[in-house]
């Protein structure tokens, strides 16, 4: 009808015509619009229904200290997951858990660019760091992560409508804040568990180890070898800082923290599961190699005046071990190392 009206009006009835027209089609497409409202975002509709998680832990293992304010649920362990991968956690989008803390690498970095303790059984741990300057739970640790490592943004993720979700089913929280942040990344770091190396095959009775292996096991839990005091099974570690005579003049370590003189080069004791995968070693990477570590508890142990008591053979310069038994721990140590646990999906990168 408008292209019929056009020869019998004057320009300025077209402009009033058309403006007219134009309103009301405006009109209808603010009522086709009301009438299909687009989601509001709302979280009255995401249910709070939490699924308990049962962390299965090996006969040989001590039991662990769990989290009464932070029990292990299915759907926190799978926001810990994603937060762990995701650049978001990092204030200027650069980092996540996963840039230092590589599956395939056991959860640590080797390309020699820093050095980082590996994120294995620390269901169990209880200081953190290389220097053990963190002491306290895994929710307090990655409380600190959040809030002062990665000073995290937490409007991006309260701008984030999938992780608000993910938050509100798994914490039932409206607003999510570093506390909800931290103990999800606690909850996924206590699934981080490496339970099923060569090792534990041979401890649980279902294999045997090479006559080489079975010498270097041997060696690791007698006094000659002199290791099983500070790496204690199941956990390989005793999760406490000790000097270990690197260095007659050492890093200032745990004293850093503690300021008692006798703290000085006391450094925390590494787990040796995956131990063959986890290079650089010692904390400031000196050793690249197994070989080389084996050789400085061999003959290059320094026996300064705050070595710990435990190194039974540092007045010696080390355990003397020949390069025939070097090999034969070596190859023990290599039992340690779990392909479980650096190939599980439930603990890959979900994106």
């Amino acid at each position: 009808m408008m292209y019929s009206l056009l020869p019998f009006l004057n320009s300025s009835k077209v402009k009033v015509l058309s403006l007219i027209l134009g309103s009301l089609y405006l009109l209808n497409l603010c009522r086709c619009t009301t009438q299909t409202p687009t989601p509001t975002n709302s979280l009255e509709s995401v249910p709070y229904q939490t699924s308990p998680y049962s962390l299965m832990v090996p006969e040989f293992f001590p039991q662990p200290q769990l989290s009464e304010e932070n029990p292990l649920t299915f759907e926190g362990i799978a926001l810990g997951r994603k937060l762990y991968y995701d650049p978001i956690m990092d204030g200027k989008g650069n980092r996540s858990c996963s840039s230092c803390h590589i599956q395939g690498q056991a959860f640590q970095i080797n390309n020699g660019s820093h050095q980082v303790v590996p994120h294995i059984n620390m269901t169990w741990t209880t200081k953190f760091m290389w220097d053990g300057g963190f002491e306290g739970t895994l929710e307090e640790v990655m409380i600190f992560e959040v809030e002062e490592f990665f000073n995290t943004d937490l409007s991006k993720l309260n701008n984030n409508w999938e992780y608000r979700k993910l938050f509100k089913g798994a914490f039932n929280v409206n607003e999510i804040t570093s506390k909800e942040a931290a103990f999800a990344l606690a909850q996924f770091a206590r699934t981080l568990n490496s339970t099923d190396s060569k090792y534990d095959q041979f401890n649980r009775g279902e294999l045997s180890l090479s006559p080489e292996e079975m010498k270097g096991y041997m060696l690791f839990f007698n006094e000659k070898g002199d290791c099983f005091h500070c790496h204690s099974p199941e956990l390989f570690t005793d999760n406490q800082t000790r000097n270990n005579g690197l260095d007659m003049n050492p890093d200032s370590g745990y004293f850093a923290h503690s300021k008692d003189p006798q703290d000085v080069g006391k450094f925390k004791t590494p787990t040796l599961r995956n131990i063959e995968l986890t290079a650089p070693y010692m904390h400031d990477g000196r050793f690249t190699t197994l070989e080389e570590v084996v050789e400085f508890y061999a003959n290059g142990v320094q026996n300064s005046p705050n070595i710990d008591p435990l190194m039974l053979h540092s007045s010696a310069g080390g355990n003397k071990l020949t390069p025939e038994e070097q090999a034969n721990l070596i190859a023990f140590l290599k039992t340690l190392t779990d392909s479980n646990f650096t190939t599980r999906e439930e603990l890959s990168n979900p994106f």
